[in-house]
């Protein structure tokens, strides 16, 4: 391959299928090959897959991108990254036993809720970073002791779908930090499995794969994946971390000020910290980089509340694939003044938020002179106070939050980037391309010494637009839209409660 460029590759093996990445040594995407796998619903809130299509279609995308790379490209090294936190038990022959139960499978919230009782709220989330929900690993995993022995029994390892891929790889069994806090078996302060909590929780202390630092180096591809895969025998294979993890090393968020949002039909804003904040309602996980922590808050339906007004207003009949107009959802957006004439929209879409599993959508104050610009302009203020609230959860647990880092493809809104910064009262940058996938691709050229440390990645590889700064003719405006959205929040919980 004399000439070839060199690239990284990122692997995701993410909800909706596996996609293999190449990017060159400066971040920049230059090929990106995908697969698909469905995900089973044989019960009201049950959500399954098949884990060996976790390592099929990222076997297979890897291959894929191989083939259409050719001699174009030298791959240096592998990085890893996946849906997190969905889990599946593997016997002593690293065969995966029954399906797996990815992160919105909700079966176990009685699990959840033994495991708060018996800890309490504020000790768990010293401890672990989280509070116990139905899709952290722990709850699922009780669930399967309870309801499925046999199984149970033979399981030699429980592991995540990044995990499982680089088992496949390289014949390794390890997992990194950001993958491990989200279990609730994990000690956020030392670093390290609480194997005190797994005792009192009856697991098995060997479930556990060995932890390893997200930039390491889990091992060589072995001669039976390369022949697969047409890479050499021995490319390194590095662990990697959890996707929004890895965005916010993407961002260039490694320090205190800016906040990466990882934007895509669900919001993860991840803040870096050098300790964890006590506010309960904050998930924290130690970073993909050595020392500090990250925070975590999110929002289930942010673009995809945008795609949904997008495709009922800017679509033509029939909503053909590809259809919806959004440059001129875009443009009109832009030409109606801010507070979109007193409409307020509430845009929780998925039937319950995950801070509240009562809060339900909303539109009022709509009038017959109103058009779908005014609508959608709502919709769009309605996920920016959204935004605001979560990030009034981290300044009012300590949290300095001085720029908001976007990244996903929401960002080919203008608007919806000037919406951004006058609701926040903050500067809004926008980060090209998918963060997530480059900060996957980083961590692969730190663990194999492409780059010499973390402040040389960033150099070479964050790309970031000029700030767009807010209006502060508008923040009054804001100020008092942002406090009538709350109302009308508390006022939806309260109905629902009723």
């Amino acid at each position: 391959m004399a000439g070839a460029r060199e690239m990284l590759v990122a692997i995701d093996v993410g909800t909706s299928g596996a996609r293999a990445t190449a990017l060159d040594l400066a971040g920049e995407r230059q090929l990106e090959v995908r697969r698909g796998y469905p995900t089973a619903s044989p019960r009201p809130g049950w959500a399954e897959q098949d884990p060996r299509l976790w390592r099929s279609a990222a076997l297979s995308a890897l291959a894929g991108l191989m083939r259409e790379l050719g001699s174009r490209g030298r791959v240096m090294a592998i990085g890893l990254t996946g849906q997190c936190p969905s889990v599946c038990l593997v016997d002593d022959r690293d065969r995966p036993l029954g399906p797996g139960l990815i992160y919105r499978d909700n079966r176990a919230t009685r699990e959840a809720a033994a495991i708060r009782r018996r800890f309490g709220d504020a000790e768990i989330h010293a401890r672990t970073g989280h509070l116990p929900a139905a899709f952290h690993v722990a709850p699922k995993l009780l669930w399967l002791k309870a309801h499925d022995r046999a199984t149970f029994g033979k399981a030699r390892r429980a592991l995540q779908p990044r995990d499982l891929v680089a088992l496949a790889l390289t014949g390794e069994i390890a997992t990194d930090g950001t993958h491990a806090a989200a279990t609730l078996l994990y000690d956020i302060g030392r670093r390290e499995w609480a194997r005190d909590i797994q005792d009192a929780l009856g697991l098995p202390r060997e479930l556990m794969p060995t932890l390893r630092p997200s930039a390491a180096v889990v091992g060589g591809l072995t001669a039976s994946a390369a022949r697969r895969v047409g890479l050499p025998v021995g490319l390194p294979v590095v662990l990697g971390g959890a996707d929004s993890q890895a965005c916010a090393l993407g961002t260039g968020v490694v320090a205190a000020g800016p906040v990466s949002e990882m934007a895509g039909s669900s919001t993860c804003l991840n803040a870096a910290v050098r300790r964890p904040l006590t506010a309960l309602e904050v998930t924290h996980f130690p970073h993909v980089v050595p020392g500090p922590y990250t925070t975590e808050t999110g929002i289930n339906t942010t673009g995809a509340a945008i795609a949904w007004v997008a495709d009922l207003l800017y679509a033509p009949r029939g909503r053909r694939a590809g259809a919806t107009d959004y440059a001129r959802l875009d443009r009109e957006v832009a030409a109606t003044p801010p507070g979109a004439d007193g409409v307020l929209a509430l845009p929780i879409l998925g039937d319950g938020e995950r801070t509240d599993p009562d809060l339900r959508g909303a539109i009022t104050g709509l009038s017959l002179r109103h058009d779908r610009a005014t609508v959608a302009r709502a919709v769009l203020e309605g996920v920016a106070f959204a935004i605001r609230d979560q990030l009034g959860l981290l300044t009012g647990a300590g949290a300095r939050v001085s720029e908001l880092r976007v990244s996903g493809g929401d960002t080919r809104l203008a608007s919806w980037s000037r919406i951004k910064a006058d609701v926040l009262g903050i500067p809004i940058v926008t980060v090209p391309d998918d963060a997530a996938v480059t900060g996957v691709a980083m961590l692969a050229g730190l663990g194999a010494g492409i780059y010499r440390d973390v402040d040389d990645a960033i150099r070479r590889c964050v790309h970031l637009t000029s700030p767009i700064d807010p209006d502060p003719a508008t923040r009054a405006l804001y100020d008092e839209r942002f406090t009538a959205w709350r109302e009308l929040a508390a006022a939806r919980v309260a109905r629902r409660r009723a």
